[in-house]
């Protein structure tokens, strides 16, 4: 019988293998090897990996090596689908489950599962509560469940979503499955949270540095951004991403710098799946220069060749700018993350925090407002789900749509609704006539036929009930627009040929208990004042970011994340201008006298030409920093 050690012997030598055969490599980076033998011994585990650290690999090793299928869970569906197009390219059987795929679907891919022809497979934590799915699981033979960008559990977190929560229902159907938990970014209280959130059964952490030695970081102080913007670009080689928090800005942007010359396109959540997949991949294989995105745009992206990351506008908190500032440069080549500031960006981010937590007055009349809306009395609504039309319920109340959102938001977290924003209803076409029928018209135009054309070449079932359909991908087969492909399929839908369910993008609001009378409405602390308090701190820490300048900015960042034992980079603008500055000249000579490692009297510094005040700084800052030591006078060069 096999002892322990052989068990991990072979274990470490099989991830070699895997790593080897699938991906090229001869050996792991970073933590990687930890966090796969440590998953792979079936403890609770969580990893911290800075962008470009190479977490896909620390779940999808492990996955290959162990029986059964992992349970990815992310959020971002363009993610999940890219990789499981990479895996499957590599002879990986992987799969994926989201919202817009039909339930003969999903019920064949879970199934696929069951029976062992799935090893990775992908889900929206959304999709973790839906009876279907959890009535499949417990007939699964599950190796691990993987919980990416699992800083989303977390309410002290800067992207808190409650269905991350799910995942805990999900232990308890597969009892001793272990759970790896991966994140870019957690400062150590919401290291924690994610650990008693996930149920862990003994705390386990592996920590990557979160230094990023080739990206050098700057903040530029600017009246006119995109002025600088235009600099910049003008004076810094290779790919780059601009990151801007408004839709149109992407756009008005991507036009500006394309009249400067400067090859640009935009991308937002708002474009849909072709125009976005064509925008990204000009951007990747280098045919568009600079990308204009909002916070949409980056997840997953697989391009190691960004040296510019520049943000037009402040982010709301320093994990999500670290985040996005660190696509730069996977390469381990120099990039620069640039932000742009000036005084305006300060009142701007304050009022966010009036946005995200509107008064408590404001969320009992949002509340009051909504069963209105629904004709809801009080003490009924228990359970009933509605489509949101958010428009239209501000137009009718005299609403902003920012405050109404995090109104609901906050209602959600105190258990009186669930709010799911923008859930993509995908379209839906099924024929009414035979197919013999459909070859028979004549009066159709030649943009009906083509169009009837390529949904006989690219769906099946089409005569037996409804299928989904990808308008936008069959605006790129027929050659049409988006547009014209929808309304032909009205027109065709108005002869009586085809039935048509357009896509649309609708909220849902589901009323959690029956509705209280708004004065009776108790919004906890936990779901108001705490995370309150916390969002304030964040940009309060952003703020200070843009501002600081007696701090490195690399130090700054590290020193948020938990990091303490950091070095000056040397490369930031507030470092730069330190090494100009009169003290940086009196610490280099200071440092050159004592050189030679031997004790030289204090009174030498005399013969530094420079003012004796800064003499008696730099020496101050030395000694601080432990580069120099003073033993009776007498100054020695540190250890």
């Amino acid at each position: 019988m096999k002892n322990d050690s052989d068990g991990i012997s072979h274990f470490s030598f099989l991830i070699s293998h895997l790593l080897k055969q699938y991906w090229g490599y001869d050996d792991f980076r970073g933590i990687q090897r930890e966090i796969i033998e440590s998953i792979g011994a079936g403890h609770d585990t969580l990893g911290l990996m800075p962008t470009g650290g190479g977490k896909s690999i620390t779940f999808q090793i492990p996955a290959l090596a162990k029986e059964g299928t992992c349970i990815v869970v992310t959020p971002l569906i363009a993610l999940m689908k890219d990789q499981v197009s990479h895996l499957r390219e590599r002879g990986i059987r992987a799969a994926a489950i989201y919202s817009g795929m039909s339930r003969d679907a999903i019920v064949q891919t879970l199934e696929n599962a069951i029976f062992g022809g799935v090893k990775l497979l992908y889900i929206s934590p959304e999709r973790l509560s839906s009876d279907l799915f959890q009535q499949k699981l417990r007939h699964m033979k599950v190796s691990f469940i993987c919980v990416d960008e699992a800083h989303c559990i977390s309410q002290w977190g800067y992207d808190f979503r409650p269905s991350y929560l799910s995942i805990c229902d999900i232990r308890k159907l597969k009892p001793g499955i272990p759970v790896l938990a991966l994140t870019a970014t957690a400062t150590p209280e919401v290291i924690d949270d994610i650990q008693d959130k996930l149920a862990f059964s003994e705390k386990r952490v592996f920590r990557m540095s979160f230094e990023r030695k080739n990206l050098v970081y700057v903040v530029r102080q600017t009246e006119n951004k995109e002025e600088e913007l235009i600099h910049i670009l003008q004076n810094v080689k290779g790919s780059a991403i601009v990151y801007t928090r408004s839709r149109q800005r992407t756009k008005d942007t991507a036009e500006i710098l394309s009249r400067h010359g400067l090859s640009a396109s935009f991308f937002h959540a708002g474009l849909d799946h072709v125009e976005k997949d064509q925008c990204q991949k000009a951007w990747q294989t280098g045919h568009t220069r600079v990308i204009v995105a909002t916070n949409a745009f980056g997840m997953g992206i697989d391009k190691p060749d960004v040296r510019l990351v520049i943000h037009l506008d402040c982010p709301d908190s320093i994990e999500a700018y670290f985040q996005e500032a660190g696509r730069a440069g996977r390469d381990g080549l120099r990039a620069y993350a640039v932000l742009l500031y000036n005084p305006s960006d300060r009142p701007k981010l304050e009022q966010r925090i009036t946005t995200q937590f509107p008064d408590k007055e404001y969320i009992r009349k949002v509340y009051e407002h909504l069963a209105y809306f629904y004709e809801i009395g009080i003490g009924s609504g228990y359970d009933r789900t509605f489509e949101f039309p958010i428009e239209k319920f501000c137009r009718t109340y005299k609403h902003f749509p920012l405050p109404v959102v995090s109104a609901l938001n906050i209602l959600n977290r105190s258990g009186y609704i669930e709010y799911r924003e923008e859930e993509d209803t995908q379209a839906r076409v099924m024929f009414l006539l035979e197919r013999d029928e459909l070859y028979r018209l004549k009066n159709n135009t030649p943009q009906e036929d083509n169009l009837i054309v390529t949904l006989l070449r690219n769906y099946t079932g089409l005569f037996n009930d409804y299928q989904y359909i990808d308008e936008a991908f069959l605006a790129q087969q027929t050659g049409m627009t988006r547009p014209q492909v929808y309304m032909t399929l009205r027109e065709l839908a108005q002869k009586n040929i085809l039935m048509f369910i357009p896509q649309k993008k609708t909220p849902y609001v589901r009323y959690m208990q029956r509705r209280e009378d708004p004065e009776h409405l108790i919004i906890p602390r936990a779901a108001y004042e705490d995370l309150k308090e916390k969002f304030v701190q964040r940009i309060r820490m952003m703020v200070e970011y843009a501002t600081e300048d007696h701090e490195c900015r690399s130090r700054f960042l590290l020193r948020y994340f938990g990091e303490t034992d950091t070095k000056d980079c040397g490369q930031c603008d507030v470092c730069l201008d330190r090494r100009s500055s009169p003290t940086a000249k009196a610490q280099k000579a200071i440092l050159q006298l004592l050189e030679d490692h031997k004790p030289h009297p204090i009174s030498e510094l005399r013969d530094i030409k420079e003012d004796s005040i800064v003499i008696e700084e730099a020496l101050r800052q030395l000694l601080r920093e432990e580069q120099v030591t003073n033993e009776n006078g007498m100054l020695t060069m540190g250890d």
